[in-house]
């Protein structure tokens, strides 16, 4: 297979500004190296030094006139001729009626399949993704347009640039349209403000593109260093109160610096220890959106390192932090993320740190004590740290002295190590104060009196004291570790489970619903909707039943909800939810509006589908019946006027004949307006069968007197089983599907007509010596207004079929067609037998009927 040609587009901010005349030159120097230019298609628009342009180039003729798709680019042509560059002008014009592809740009994609080169022309209002922002600008809804992933894969998109000044001053010296047509250009696509906006649109897009360029450059090249190629601001965010202060100061920032982006990143320790407040982020995080910016959230333990990774990963320029909420003592511990980052950032980054009102006031310690520990443990710890030191030293006051300073001390320590180990860090906290107030007094000389002799006995105090804070400390960060590890575990079952749901296509909106509520043990839950800001709540689907009776119709039905959006809200009835759970209901609520969104999709796509086939058998039936239905008219109505006629004296014979063509043309009538009815009835699903026991040998005769004598061949064995059928229905299916099979059959080919009973089923065969069907249009035939190959006008609207197996399969039975063997196609009508188990078998040969 031939390499992929590479696209090379000159892309413009409007008509004028030399697109062509830059892919024409760029022709003409690839020619001049030796290569093999040819032009597919250039539109000149009678402009003479585009036309001169032309001269020295070969230029392959355009399809011909009157033919279809006249007067554009021959694409087959072009690929016979198999040139190594083409130049195919203007690449988002639609082809005229006829032409093999509806868009030039699917003719430059076959060109690039081929393995040709490619350089064309665009301009910037006929990308498809700013269809929307060209009609706000220039008040025209553009209608040809380019997929916005053609133009991405080009291997070079290049800007014709020009001023709109410029631009005007060229069209004023009648270089673009003609002189009776300036005026009307100048005031009105031409304007100034028309043009600059066209041509920020384009320098934009171009720039947006650089920026692609750029980024896999530095990828493939490991470039870590910034860059400054465009103002890029990264906004450190804790979800602590100061984050919508850094948010605003950075939008101002970039909106100096234009063009800028904005990016706002909240790290989050690897562990889930963060403070950050997840409501407060998701605040933050609308208000960057609806500034202009983006959201990402990394994970990382060192904050800062993970900041500067990320800011040199998107080639950031500037860095805004807020300054630390840290009190002055803390900074013992560090220096702070600010000072780091504004240390590590080297010179090519800037940081910026912007005070704000919560600045020095402290993050508050982590709430620590028996959060998360049951009611029993926290009794027994508090039990062991305070009668546990009191039974000890009434124990060791009544043992020998000998024990020791020492021991004493390691004994009471084991106390307060189990009082944290059992309540966490207060009861330890207290045993440790308690257990040092009764070492002191009891235990230290002077013994029974609150002074300290010896400094090393002051130590051993101490020492206890801080071992057994940091032993309870260290039991209440792996309470909270656990802890989290346990919530966070809960929490990526429920995404898990909602992730399967997505990917398994559950649509079921109920039993969603149902699981929300079974998670969160509520009343009842329920999916709201309003169609305007301020309009009335109506429920799109609900389940269970809250306490008061009444079904969830509001927000304040409940007492927990989560907003998807402005017009769609999450209801759960039975209590009030924490915020640590909100979440997961958030991903429950974003997955009940995507699976009200598919259901709703679904159901418009399936409407979509009914008018399309709607307007499809409209369209073929007027076009079938425009021919079919006016030829036996215009015989009809020859002959009758033949008739009447008083000029001609007309024989009996001629008389006889002018009748025979009017009850031909009556019958072809007949059987067309018969067909477009059944088809209806199809259609409408009105067909009602009367479902009898029938004899195939009394129905299929009845249906062979709608074709010529001696052309069909009936084998249909007297002893076959009855069919369970309509026999109305199957009359008219068999006497379908025998037309069909005559009108295909070779002169003096007889159509073959036979029957056999395969298990409970019997087997009606029809066959032919025609010229058959492709097994990729054996479905197709069965289609509404189809007619296979060069059937000749007048022969039928392609109804016959699709009648005859709509009817089978009304009947509970089935209509296929199979390859003849040695040329033809068979028709295999299966229906059902009518008793199975008294029909019998037989292997008699059947009778021959000729007809």
């Amino acid at each position: 297979m031939a390499q992929r040609g590479t696209l090379r587009i000159y892309l413009g901010a409007a008509p004028g500004v030399g697109k062509t005349h830059a892919m024409l030159s760029e022709g003409h120097r690839r020619a001049e190296r030796g290569t093999d230019v040819v032009v597919g298609y250039v539109e000149t628009y009678s402009r003479p030094r585009t036309e001169a342009q032309l001269h020295g180039l070969e230029v392959v003729p355009r399809r011909a006139a009157g033919g279809p798709g006249a007067g554009e680019m021959d694409t087959a042509a072009v690929l016979s001729r198999a040139p190594s560059v083409a130049l195919v002008d203007e690449l988002a014009h639609h082809n005229a009626p006829g032409a093999p592809n509806d868009k030039r740009w699917q003719d430059v994609e076959q060109l690039l399949d081929a393995g040709i080169d490619v350089v064309s022309t665009l301009n910037i209002q006929h990308l498809e993704s700013l269809g929307d922002v060209v009609e706000s600008v220039i008040g025209i809804r553009e209608r040809e347009t380019v997929p916005d992933e053609v133009v991405r894969r080009a291997e070079q998109v290049e800007l014709v640039d020009m001023t709109p000044q410029a631009l005007r001053r060229r069209l004023a010296h009648g270089n673009i349209h003609s002189p009776d047509r300036l005026d009307a250009a100048l005031s009105d696509y031409y304007r100034p403000g028309n043009l600059t906006a066209l041509r920020e649109l384009a320098l934009l897009w171009t720039a947006d593109r650089a920026d692609e360029y750029l980024q896999q450059y530095r990828t493939e090249h490991s470039i870590r260093r910034t860059w400054r190629a465009r103002e890029r601001i990264v906004i450190g965010l804790t979800g602590g109160p100061e984050g919508r202060t850094l948010i605003r100061r950075a939008a101002r920032l970039a909106a100096k610096a234009s063009g800028g982006e904005l990016l706002a990143v909240c790290v989050a320790r690897a562990d889930g220890l963060t403070v950050t407040s997840p409501g407060e982020l998701e605040v933050q995080r609308s208000l960057v959106e609806q500034l202009g910016g983006t959201f990402h959230q990394v994970v990382g333990d060192d904050v800062p390192q993970a900041l500067l990774d990320f800011a040199r990963g998107v080639n950031a320029t500037q860095i805004v932090l807020g300054s630390s909420r840290r009190r002055p003592w803390q900074y013992v511990f560090g220096p702070g993320v600010g000072a780091t980052v504004a240390g590590e950032s080297g010179p090519d980054l800037d940081v910026h740190i912007v005070t704000h009102e919560e600045a020095a006031k402290g993050r508050g310690l982590p709430l620590v004590g028996g959060r998360g520990l049951r009611r029993g443990r926290l009794v027994g710890g508090w039990l062991t740290a305070l009668a546990a030191p009191l039974l000890l030293t009434t124990l060791l006051i009544g043992l020998d002295p000998a024990v020791g300073l020492t021991n004493t001390v390691l004994l009471f320590l084991a106390v307060s190590v189990a009082a944290g180990f059992t309540g966490g860090v207060l009861p330890a906290l207290t045993s440790a104060a308690l257990c040092s107030v009764l070492l002191h007094y009891y235990f230290t000389e002077p013994v029974r009196t609150w002074r300290i002799d010896d400094l090393q006995d002051v130590v051993t105090l101490i020492s206890f004291f801080a071992a057994s804070a940091a032993v309870g400390l260290v039991v209440d960060l792996a309470l909270r570790r656990a802890r989290q590890a346990a919530r966070l575990r809960a929490e990526s079952q429920v995404l898990a489970m909602l992730a399967g749901g997505v990917l398994r296509g559950d649509d079921s909106l109920e039993a969603l619903l149902e699981r929300v509520r079974e998670t969160f043990g509520m009343e009842a839950a329920a999916l709201l909707e309003r169609r305007a800001d301020h309009g009335p709540w109506s429920c799109v689907a609900g389940v269970g039943l809250p306490r008061h009776g009444r079904p969830l119709a509001s927000p304040e039905d409940g007492e927990t909800d989560m907003p998807v959006g402005d017009h769609m809200m999450l209801v759960l009835c039975g209590r009030l939810l924490p915020a640590a759970d909100r979440r997961v209901l958030a991903a429950f609520a974003a997955q009940a509006v995507g699976v009200l969104d598919r259901q709703r999709l679904r159901h418009e796509a399936g409407e979509a589908r009914r008018l399309a086939e709607g307007n499809r058998i409209r369209t073929a039936l007027l076009a079938a019946v425009s021919h079919d239905l006016r030829t036996p008219l215009a015989a009809i109505k020859a002959a009758v006027t033949s008739l009447r006629s008083t000029d001609v004296a007309w024989s009996p014979e001629d008389e006889a004949e002018l009748l025979e063509a009017i009850e031909d043309g009556a019958d072809r009538l007949d059987h067309l307006v018969g067909n477009l009815l059944d088809m209806s009835r199809l259609q409408t699903g009105t067909v009602t069968p009367l479902i009898r026991r029938t004899n195939l040998d009394e129905v299929v005769p009845r249906a062979l007197g709608g074709v010529p004598e001696d052309s069909v061949c009936l084998e249909i064995p007297e002893s076959l089983a009855l069919v369970a059928v309509d026999p109305g229905l199957l009359e008219r299916s068999v006497a379908n599907i025998v037309e069909n099979a005559v009108k295909y059959s070779p002169p003096g080919e007889r159509v073959k007509v036979s029957a056999s009973r395969l298990r409970d089923r019997v087997e009606l065969r029809v066959t032919d010596r025609g010229p058959g069907v492709p097994d990729s249009h054996k479905e197709r035939i069965f289609e509404p207004f189809q007619r296979h190959g060069d059937a000749p006008r007048g022969a039928g609207v392609g109804l016959g079929l699709a009648v005859a197996r709509g009817f089978a399969e009304a009947m509970g039975g089935s209509l296929e067609a199979e390859d003849t063997p040695g040329g033809g196609m068979t028709m295999v009508l299966t229906l059902p037998v009518a008793d199975p188990a008294r029909a019998r078998t037989t292997t008699e040969p059947p009778a021959k009927v000729s007809l």
